[in-house]
């Protein structure tokens, strides 16, 4: 039976175009983990879309003077130029601002209000004295009251993981101006977070195959669960569907409640513009579905903790009980797969301080392969990693033009050289079947290492494989061979035995380099499409639902999704035999080297900054 395996992409926020330290959290470890999935023959269903809502997006518009709709749909625009250029693999690819994601987190809110687990309370907001606008808690920092550590948060410490408010913090700061928040009373609706936590418990203590870093944390804050605000002093947002409160344009739901449920959105759009509109719950209601969320360490909570109790509680399994809502029992996640920072000398990558490179500018320079090479073999899975170009020179000219690309170009042009075409292999030798049985055994290895999201253990048997062939070459030395007439059948043989193992790598290599794999593919001598591309697609707003409230999103607005279809693609994860006779070609150059000078100063777009003494 076919394995329904749902890959749940963090949603970028639209406030801007996304940097190399967001794809490497959420971006390349998600694609890689769905290629392979599909390419071992499950149904995958990978989602995700633009988040945005929330305040960040009315502090940048107002920034640059245009409405908060017009900047939205721009860094929408760009975001997904950016990610599909990235080769990565959305079955759709959306946003937070479509009449079925406003209707779909409606019913979400209804279904945990009905089930009692919503309450409706008066407590202390923070506004910003200069304009009055609400503060979110993630834009207020100060000292932690409950371990002294300073940078903490307005929803949490991250130094002891500890839930807090922006109030309990000391000396709270507005990260947008600097300025001491004003704390205001005011009514809004909380999750009941402690009449979920013991269904929370029970389901955390039953993840046994979770990174261990992201399972403590998760486990953690159970001790401290407190009821947690799910609406906003705002007017833009989703409207909050209750009467009485649904027309109020002051108050919306909180981005982080949207944006969570936008997983579920998501995927009904996409059975919806698939033409299955029930296709969603292959992915979400059976029980043998299994959902896998990606993202960055800053972002674990909302999906260990606050998401689930959504879940749990519109199932109606907490303390105070309930029914699902229309949409049934909805499976909660498998794994949360959390990275941690891509770094730049030391500071996390962040727009707002300069400390940034640009998805868009590395892509125009280096194209998607080496960038997602780096996040495999060098990027933050277990812990935070500092990114320098002098180690991206390194890996993309030592480890994958000379390593990789060297030995597909030279292989081939030999067997084309002397042959035209794949040659016929005579009998094999120790030597030649060791490499193949090596090659052949590692589909295993690198695959189980896949299904447990460890990338860099992946990739790091699939480039042994590559430098053990570069050794066999280099001990059996075919240019000899070809200088003898009398060793043309072992010649043959020993170009045979590579062309097989750098099929097996290129294989092998498919989720992390699908645009090189592609090339690979053709340079071999084989037609078609190998791996699939996203392509991007404009589509309307069209889906029959009705949201309620104010300042819903009007009908027919069209915007751009990415999509594919990837089936189409002939990859599958397993040896594809070498066939002697398909005719081969000099290659062209399949892997760009850099300039070591780029190692020392960068780009012009970001150079190198150097410590003046």
């Amino acid at each position: 039976m076919t394995k329904s395996v749902l890959t749940a992409v963090a949603w970028p926020y639209a406030n801007g175009p996304r940097h190399i330290g967001h794809v490497a959290g959420f971006g390349v470890p998600s694609d890689v983990f769905a290629r392979y999935q599909r390419m071992a023959g499950a149904d995958v269903l990978m989602i995700s879309g633009t988040d945005e809502h929330g305040t960040p997006l009315l502090v940048q518009a107002e920034k640059e003077g245009v409405s908060v709709q017009e900047l939205a749909d721009r860094y929408n625009r760009q975001i997904v130029t950016d990610l599909a250029g990235l080769g990565l693999s959305y079955d759709l690819f959306t946003r937070t601002t479509t009449r079925n994601h406003y209707a779909v987190v409606q019913e979400l809110f209804r279904g945990l209000y009905d089930n009692g687990y919503m309450l409706k309370e008066t407590t202390m907001g923070a506004i910003s004295p200069s304009t009055g606008r609400t503060l979110p808690d993630r834009y207020i920092e100060g000292t932690c009251p409950i371990c002294g550590a300073d940078g903490a948060r307005g929803d949490q410490c991250d130094a002891c993981g500890n839930q807090l408010d922006p109030a309990d913090l000391i000396n709270p700061v507005s990260k947008i101006n600097g300025e001491t928040p004003k704390f205001i009373e005011t009514e809004h609706f909380l999750l009941d977070l402690p009449s979920l936590a013991e269904a929370l418990r029970v389901w955390l203590q039953g993840r046994e195959d979770w990174r261990p870093n992201v399972l403590k944390f998760s486990l953690n804050l159970l001790d401290d669960l407190r009821p947690r605000a799910m609406t906003r002093d705002i007017d833009w947002g989703v409207p909050i569907p209750i009467e009485g409160w649904q027309d109020n344009n002051a108050k919306k739901l909180y981005v982080w409640f949207d944006a969570v449920v936008g997983y579920l959105s998501a995927s009904i759009e996409w059975a919806y513009r698939s033409g299955d509109p029930e296709a969603w719950k292959r992915f979400w209601t059976a029980e043998t579905a299994q959902s896998f969320y990606f993202m960055g360490k800053d972002n674990i909570t909302f999906h260990s903790q606050i998401w689930p109790a959504e879940l749990l509680g519109y199932r109606g399994e907490g303390a105070k009980g309930g029914e699902a809502g229309e949409f049934g029992e909805l499976q909660l996640p498998t794994e949360v797969v959390s990275s941690e920072y891509l770094t730049m000398s030391g500071s996390k990558f962040s727009s707002s301080k300069g400390v940034v490179i640009y998805v868009k500018d590395f892509l125009a320079d280096f194209g998607p392969d080496p960038l997602r090479y780096f996040i495999a073999t060098a990027g933050p899975e277990n812990t935070d990693t500092d990114f320098t170009w002098d180690e991206f020179v390194r890996r993309v000219n030592n480890e994958l033009a000379n390593g990789w690309g060297n030995l597909v170009s030279r292989t081939v042009a030999m067997a084309a050289k002397n042959f035209g075409a794949v040659p016929a292999p005579g009998e094999l030798s120790e030597a030649d079947q060791k490499l193949l049985d090596l090659a052949e055994n590692a589909f295993a290895v690198v695959g189980e290492h896949l299904e447990h999201s460890r990338f860099k253990a992946g990739i790091t048997h699939a480039m042994h494989v590559v430098g053990e062939c570069n050794a066999y070459l280099g001990e059996q030395e075919p240019w000899h061979l070809a200088k003898d007439p009398e060793q043309k059948e072992r010649l043959a043989t020993v170009l045979w035995v590579a062309l097989q193992v750098i099929s097996d790598a290129n294989t092998l290599l498919t989720p992390y380099l699908p645009s090189t794999a592609q090339k690979v593919h053709e340079t071999l001598g084989r037609t078609g499409v190998w791996a699939a591309m996203p392509k991007v697609v404009e589509v309307s707003d069209d889906m029959p639902v009705e949201p309620v409230g104010v300042g819903v999103p009007e009908k027919g607005r069209t915007y751009p999704v990415i999509m594919g279809d990837y089936q189409a693609g002939q990859a599958h994860w397993g040896r594809t035999p070498m066939v002697a006779g398909v005719e081969l070609s000099k290659p062209k150059p399949l892997i760009q080297k850099l300039d070591p000078e780029l190692g020392e100063t960068g780009p012009e777009w970001a150079p190198v900054q150097r410590d003046e003494a």
